[in-house]
């Protein structure tokens, strides 16, 4: 019981701790400027909103927040040695990196970095200075570098179950250049979770105590825990973004599940590893930086050798997306069905499906071919005020004039607002 209270004791210190740390509200700074972008863009293309960014960073919030309660709980038992220093040392090597490419603001690369960095120092004589970069040389080499390592695998474990769960449902239909510059349909997943963590560390490394744990540490030194614990506050992120022409955003989220997972696993067994063996540490850093480098090119060398999916055929009229609450969703319509028949007449362009639409002004009955290929038939009254084309996003046509510009390279980018949407230079010019 008195262990218990310690805990708790501690836990409370280490929330106001996080709650007073400028990492966490940055980062929701950064999650709400990427959905107030992609809510930009959404209007610019489609002229709706089909998402509410304040609904979206609620969302992530609090999933984030779950994840951060149940990673700090099995935190209690894996005996990772950090301190304050190894937090600021994640954010600003992250923060350093997000400047370059706002992709790179993972820990997965801030991790992997920093153990070839400790690993370079170990070679030279930087440790032995008396001046700034001495001092910065020893803070370096103290971070334990396979627990933050094990972090990061623990991390992309819990982002692989909250892609399968969460992520089509932050998917945003876009307009976007494909091959040899022809307009096409596709579909941008982007979930960013917040995730504040409550670490449990000896006290040596994050304050005093004087209560010894009456469990067994799974990693590190147990020698470590004989002066009692402390909690710090560490606050991290997840978040993963992919860009799909060819599939489905259900089956792009179970994709991309399936590839997170096994990068976690894959990088847990190495940070373990590294725990008991610290030679195995260089191997983890560099298989944290190049296996996830490898996770997104693979990714996208799939896409490249797929035909578009989102484009308009001798079937019919291709469904991108479907605005919320509106007769289309009411007649169950969904992305990647084909309207074939609208009151009767086969439509092939969007002129022809708004003639057919006004053929019965008070009702509309629509032969649909859905995902699976087969025929559909729904129908519905029609009444004053509804949207003109039911509520479907249609894929581009070759009178699509805009598409949207690729997503921010660097922080700054993302922080200056640079703009989402770009006109088709034929367009433009005429």
């Amino acid at each position: 019981m008195e262990v218990m209270m310690e805990i708790l004791r501690q836990a409370g210190s280490a929330a106001v701790q996080l709650l007073l740390s400028p990492f966490y509200y940055l980062c929701v700074l950064l999650i709400m400027l990427q959905y107030m972008r992609q809510t930009r863009l959404e209007r610019k293309l489609f002229h709706v909103r089909l998402h509410g960014w304040p609904g979206q960073l609620g969302r992530t919030v609090v999933a984030g927040l779950i994840v951060g309660v149940l990673f700090s709980c099995i935190g209690l038992f894996l005996g990772i040695s950090l301190s304050g220093e190894a937090v600021l040392w994640m954010w600003g090597t992250a923060i350093v990196l997000a400047v370059i490419r706002i992709r790179y603001l993972c820990f997965a690369y801030s991790a992997g970095l920093l153990g070839v960095l400790q690993w370079s120092i170990g070679w030279t004589q930087l440790e032995q200075r008396s001046d700034w970069i001495g001092s910065a040389a020893v803070s370096l080499a103290g971070l334990d570098i396979a627990g933050l390592l094990l972090l990061v695998a623990l991390m992309h474990i819990a982002e692989a179950l909250l892609v399968r769960k969460q992520g089509a449902k932050f998917a945003s239909p876009l307009f976007v250049e494909g091959k040899r510059g022809k307009i096409v349909g596709a579909y941008t997943l982007q979930g960013y979770w917040p995730v504040p963590m409550l670490m449990l560390v000896p006290a040596a490394s994050g304050g005093a105590g004087d209560i010894t744990l009456p469990w067994q540490m799974l990693l590190g030194d147990a020698s470590l825990w004989g002066g009692g614990f402390a909690m710090i506050g560490f606050p991290m992120v997840i978040g993963f973004t992919e860009l799909t022409r060819s599939m489905l955003p259900e089956a792009k989220a179970r994709s991309t599940s399936k590839g997170l997972l096994a990068y976690g696993l894959i990088l847990t067994a190495l940070a373990a590893g590294a725990a008991f063996w610290s030679p195995l540490t260089l191997v983890a850093s560099l298989c944290a930086l190049l296996l996830h480098e490898a996770l997104i090119i693979s990714g996208r060398v799939r896409e490249a050798a797929k035909s578009p999916f989102y484009v308009h055929d001798e079937l019919g009229l291709k469904v991108l997306a479907v605005i919320p609450g509106t007769p289309a969703q009411a007649l169950g319509i969904e992305a990647g069905e084909v309207l074939q028949k609208v009151n009767g007449v086969r439509v092939r362009t969007k002129s022809e499906l708004y003639a057919a639409l006004h053929i019965n002004s008070a009702f509309c009955k629509l032969e649909v071919l859905n995902r699976e290929g087969h025929v559909k038939f729904v129908q519905r009254a029609r009444f004053a005020g509804e949207h003109h084309q039911l509520g479907v996003v249609l894929a581009p046509d070759d009178r699509a004039d805009q598409y949207a510009a690729p997503g921010p390279a660097s922080l700054f980018d993302l922080i200056s607002g640079k703009r989402a949407a770009r006109q088709r230079e034929s367009s433009s010019s005429m």
